[in-house]
Formats: structure tokens, sequence, C-alpha cells
């Protein structure tokens, strides 16, 4: 059975070997047809601690790590949006 693979946004990597990977998709409300957000948080494990916050990528389902942990990170989608940092000197 070929394992799920999943792409979503890092949203914490403040643990060690782990990030918190934030899964989002669209589905069609079953009574009024409006398409709606689902979302939805995953432990992955990243063994060197590369991956930081901001950052998109793909996770891959594998054998229990830890309690919450049965995903791990395979591949950088995107690197993180680093906002533009205003200096203000006045």
């Amino acid at each position: 059975m070929p394992k799920r693979v999943l792409t979503g946004t890092v949203v914490s990597d403040k643990t060690d070997k782990t990030v918190v990977v934030l899964v989002e998709r669209k589905v069609k409300h079953p009574l009024y047809g409006k398409i709606i957000r689902r979302s939805k948080k995953y432990h992955a494990h990243d063994e060197d601690n590369v991956f930081k916050m901001g950052e998109t990528v793909r996770i891959e389902e594998t054998r229990p790590i830890s309690k919450l942990k049965t995903w791990r990170v395979i591949e950088r989608v995107s690197a993180a949006a680093m906002p533009e940092r205003v200096n203000v000197d006045a």
C-alpha cells in the first residue's frame, strides 16, 4: 500500500527534531455547495532541524516515531517568504 504524501506549511519548529505542519484542504459543503477550507496540524519528524517556520514542505506517512509523530518531512517545496524590514531612523 502506498504511503500518503501531503503538502503544508510549517507553523512551529520549536521542538527538537519535530515540526508542526498545517495542511489545508478545500471541501464542498454537503448542503449549501460552498467551498470551505478545512485544516489539520501534523507533527512531522525533522532529523536535522533544517526546516523553519513559514516554509512549504511535503510530508510522508511513516511508522510511529513517538506518541504524536507518524509523519516525516521528505522535501522543501518553497522557502519561507521573508517580510521586508523597515528601518525607521526618525
